[in-house]
């Protein structure tokens, strides 16, 4: 979010909250990226703000979150004393969740990421909810790719790169024919809070159905090593289509991540290095 813009998108999530009958006295911003989170006081709920027009996959956020926390799986809720829903001020969308004190920061054992996402995995087979095909993800993904209005600071060579690693693992994936669930979509290490709760996961709003290996991927290696046995072949080629995803989102004039073109050129070496790697020829 544009750095202008942010007092209003705060003032926003304030009177959303204190609408609600919420007590807010002050605002403390958490995260600013895409959607700003602000953490308010003394009510401490965590408003997530996005503006209207850029708020795709909110709404099933919040569904998918809601219906997970019924099943006792390792989730963030949605702020328990207002109704769950997309609150719309001042032309942002907000939405209210619990804050969870975090812990004392140290590294997630492989054992425990994967254990929780098991858990998470358990409990979306156990929610029916409609959501995104990961080839839907993918095709959004090719078309910024594809359009240079889109990602005009992306080099001919790379946009190149990625056009052709999305194609080809779109459809080497499908081809595999692997069974398929909802999925988080993005359970990187960035979406996984260690709390006095637990383990908790956020951000649902990338939720999509597909095969398990492509949430995997989004954790560090080691984890797969302890998540119930996937295939490793798929699980290699859903690494790469991974970081051909995540790079072309970092390339969007809109991407607002700190460091974002850093991370993509950062990725995108990782891409070139992964198919030298494997074997696997991206134009084919």
């Amino acid at each position: 979010m544009k750095e202008s813009e942010v007092p209003r998108a705060v003032a926003a999530g304030m009177s959303t909250a204190s609408a609600l009958d919420l007590r807010v006295d002050d605002a403390v911003v958490l995260h600013d990226s895409n959607r700003l989170a602000v953490r308010l006081l003394p009510c401490d709920v965590l408003a997530r703000i996005a503006h209207l027009a850029h708020h795709a996959g909110t709404e099933l956020e919040l569904e998918v979150a809601r219906r997970l926390a019924e099943t006792d799986s390792p989730v963030a809720q949605p702020e328990p004393r207002v109704e769950p829903r997309v609150y719309v001020r001042d032309r942002f969308a907000v939405t209210l969740w619990t804050h969870y004190e975090p812990m004392p920061p140290r590294a997630i054992a492989p054992p425990e990421y994967a254990d929780a996402l098991t858990r998470l995995h358990a409990g979306m087979r156990q929610i029916d909810v409609t959501a995104p095909h990961f080839t839907d993800r993918v095709a959004e993904a090719e078309r910024l790719v594809g359009n240079p209005v889109h990602t005009p600071e992306l080099a001919d060579v790379d946009r190149e790169l990625l056009r052709s690693t999305l194609r080809r693992l779109r459809r080497a994936i499908g081809h595999r024919g692997a069974e398929e669930q909802l999925l988080h979509g993005e359970p990187h290490p960035g979406n996984l809070l260690r709390t006095k709760e637990g383990l908790l996961f956020v951000d649902f709003e990338t939720c999509c159905y597909g095969p398990v290996e492509l949430d995997i991927a989004h954790a560090p290696e080691e984890v797969s090593e302890h998540y119930p046995p996937a295939n490793p072949d798929l699980l290699r080629e859903c690494r790469i289509l991974m970081l051909a995803m995540i790079a072309t989102w970092r390339w969007d004039r809109h991407d607002r991540l700190p460091n974002g073109r850093q991370l993509g050129t950062d990725w995108l070496g990782q891409i070139r290095e992964a198919l030298d790697t494997r074997g696997l020829d991206a134009h084919t």
